[in-house]
């Protein structure tokens, strides 16, 4: 366990093709909870593409695009660490437009900053994905913790438990969203994440939990859509951005609530709770509409 800030620090990955069709949108959609129920319209076009009012890709299959090249992360040179050590803590992501029915994107990554949390370090990955003209369809931004690197020296960066702050009222909108046991193994297959902590007894125990946990990205989606769907109408075309924490474990099968407070037409800040714990596992959240 090691780190070279010079050697790591705006090191650029090797860059990595995102591809998808209809098929591969639609497993994402389900993966994250939609088409649930059977006679909801509104959430029909994520899930069949020969809806009548037209296929729809929902937005946040975008944070699905990094992980191309996410497992490059291990031959950083400088930076030596053991992959279970790895957590993922922070996620940005924002589209400049709406995404295709079917598309061939490529993704250019670069460690753009560490920080030292004395327990760990943060490592902060951007990731732009380009259409075949070079222009810009995606934007996300990673902070990955890396348990035991910490102690280093370096600069601590700034403090995310401040930002996105809900205020001090009742929330605005409540959704409240049962996941199946077999979610995380669903994800999985959508995502291209496929650490073992997520469909592996062993290796979750390893990681000091009773069972496989759920990715955190698949609650972001979870948390996306009931955000969507009561202060966009289930547009995705008015998605601009979302922001979240990952503050806690979720386990397949748990109950997802997601509390929300519109702070302005434009802009929802929210929180995701595990009812079964009541644990919050999305913090210091929000999500940015276009008008």
């Amino acid at each position: 366990m090691s780190i070279d800030l010079e050697k790591v620090l705006n090191h650029a990955f090797q860059s990595a093709p995102s591809v998808y069709g209809p098929d591969e949108a639609i497993l994402y959609a389900l993966s994250i909870g939609a088409g649930a129920d059977p006679v909801d319209t509104a959430e029909l076009p994520y899930v069949y593409e020969l809806n009548g009012s037209g296929f729809k890709v929902f937005p946040t299959l975008a944070v699905t695009f990094p992980f191309t090249l996410f497992w490059q992360i291990v031959d950083v040179p400088g930076l030596s660490f053991n992959p279970m050590m790895l957590l993922h803590g922070e996620q940005f992501v924002e589209l400049k437009r709406p995404l295709p029915p079917t598309a061939a994107f490529t993704n250019h990554a670069r460690i753009t900053n560490i920080y030292d949390k004395g327990s760990g370090a943060v490592v902060m990955l951007e990731v732009q994905t380009v259409d075949e003209t070079g222009e810009e369809v995606a934007l996300n931004r990673s902070a990955l913790f890396i348990r035991g690197l910490g102690g280093f020296g370096g600069d601590r960066g700034p403090s995310s438990g401040k930002t996105n702050l809900p205020p001090d009222r009742a929330p605005d909108a409540i959704a409240r969203q049962k996941t199946m046991p077999q979610q995380a193994l669903l994800y999985r297959l959508s995502s291209k994440d496929r650490n073992p902590l997520h469909a592996d007894p062993q290796m979750a125990a390893f990681g000091g939990f009773d069972r496989p946990i759920l990715h955190g990205l698949c609650t972001y989606g979870f948390a996306a859509r009931a955000v969507l769907k009561q202060f966009a109408r289930h547009d995705p075309a008015r998605f601009k951005s979302m922001q979240a924490r990952f503050s806690k474990h979720v386990f397949p099968g748990e109950t997802l609530i997601t509390e929300m407070w519109q702070e302005s037409a434009q802009r929802i800040v929210f929180q995701c709770k595990v009812a079964e714990r009541d644990e919050i596992v999305l913090a210091n959240a929000a999500i940015d509409l276009h008008e």
